[in-house]
């Protein structure tokens, strides 16, 4: 193994495991019925000072040094009450953004940011779906630049029953107006996936408007849903690329076509993931994204995934999505391993979705799909054990690629597998 590699390795080591050290903490302190991806905290608009403080109070100092590297880079361009906010409505994309460079950080925390506002706008179900739609599209006007015109979300923000999402939607002109302190480059590729992303989330709206637990709509075609998860997640592929390739690799030899397509199919199994998982929670909302002329084809129809003794007929439908989510993965597994080697808090920042995803899609191989009593889920100590190992193997990389197993097949970026 070459050298001068072995040493910038382990003198990033210390850096990522102070990294990976605080996100434990902060799943330790997530809500016990939130799991790995839900987390939600106090109202925090508070100051850096009172912020570090009460940081402080409970960490090593280990974890203050890791922070501190942490926060004093996101304050470079985003204001302290943007960053309570980020910390608060984070949930499990706080891992990943711990671990990021300071050059990108700033950028895809904001873009995460408004994407939750947005998330939070559509998906607050006691306010009529005609009336989010009308504030989304308003929020996505502002967003473009197309709109200057104020946007309150007082009312809205009401309705939360977090803390922490009632004081995003409170703070929504702070977040707009964070995305004067990037560059016009950047702002355009921000802007540009939010655009997507909105379009995704109102095109949901519009689909399941009439939805209930009594009336269960679904996706027509496979095509509407490889579409609906290019909109809501393989478009941050496109967009973490992107910004990537402008801050941190410019001028590096790379095939940019192939590493966008592999960004795209990454985002797409993430979603994926969430949708086969969350199905039972969705049917009961009336949302059902599995499409209804796949379930026809096997003599099943929306209403019929409510019982959970169907689950014997559905499973070939169900595992045939789970191999499409498998092979984005192990796509987005070749896209993380196409990343200068050099980049390694990007990689990891990719890796642990990956193999925390792909563990997810082996336990709903076996799991109770449609009952929804059961939780399926990655415990925590093996979402520990997964980041701590992808760590500590880094340096030694015929170790580090044995993490996920290839699939050749899996790796054509051109197919279109839905």
């Amino acid at each position: 193994m070459n050298n001068a590699f072995n040493i910038t390795c382990y003198k990033l080591f210390a850096y990522v495991l102070k990294s990976v050290m605080c996100a434990f903490q902060h799943l330790k302190n997530e809500p016990k019925n939130c799991a790995f991806e839900g987390s939600c905290g106090p109202k925090t608009r508070i100051s850096t000072a009172k912020t570090v403080a009460h940081f402080k109070a409970g960490h090593s100092s280990a974890d203050i040094c890791a922070y501190s590297v942490f926060h004093s880079s996101m304050a470079s361009a985003l204001n302290e009450p943007l960053l309570g906010l980020l910390k608060a409505n984070s949930r499990s994309f706080y891992l990943t953004l711990r671990v990021l460079p300071g050059a990108i950080r700033p950028q895809i925390g904001l873009a995460y940011l408004l994407a939750r506002i947005t998330d939070t706008v559509a998906d607050t179900e006691i306010v009529p779906p005609a009336h989010r739609l009308e504030l989304l599209q308003k929020l996505r006007e502002r967003i473009s630049g197309n709109s200057s015109a104020p946007l309150d979300l007082n009312g809205l923000a009401q309705q939360q029953a977090l803390p922490a999402e009632k004081s995003l939607l409170e703070n929504v002109e702070t977040g707009l107006a964070a995305l004067d302190a990037f560059s016009a480059a950047d702002q355009k590729l921000i802007r540009a996936v939010l655009a997507t992303i909105t379009s995704g989330q109102e095109l949901d709206l519009q689909r399941f408007a009439d939805a209930s637990a009594k009336k269960i709509l679904s996706l027509r075609t496979d095509t509407d849903l490889d579409d609906y998860t290019y909109r809501v997640a393989g478009c941050v592929g496109e967009f973490w690329t992107k910004i990537c390739r402008a801050h941190l690799f410019p001028d590096t030899p790379i095939d940019e076509p192939q590493l966008i397509a592999d960004g795209i199919r990454f985002g797409k199994g993430l979603q994926l993931v969430n949708i086969l998982r969350d199905m039972p929670g969705d049917l009961r909302k009336g949302r059902c994204y599995l499409p209804d002329e796949s379930l026809a084809e096997i003599g099943l129809s929306p209403t019929d995934l409510l019982v959970p003794a169907n689950e014997n007929k559905l499973r070939p439908l169900y595992n045939r999505w789970l191999d499409v989510a498998k092979s984005h993965l192990t796509a987005g597994w070749a896209y993380t391993n196409r990343l200068p080697l050099g980049q390694i808090r990007v990689r990891l920042a990719c890796a642990w979705p990956i193999l925390i995803g792909a563990e997810t899609l082996s336990l709903l191989r076996s799991g109770r799909i449609l009952d929804p009593d059961t939780r399926i889920k990655v415990p925590r100590p093996r979402v520990k054990q997964i980041m701590l190992w992808s760590v500590v193997s880094y340096p030694f990389q015929g170790t580090w690629q044995k993490q996920l197993k290839f699939d050749a097949k899996a790796i054509a970026s051109g197919d279109n597998l839905a």
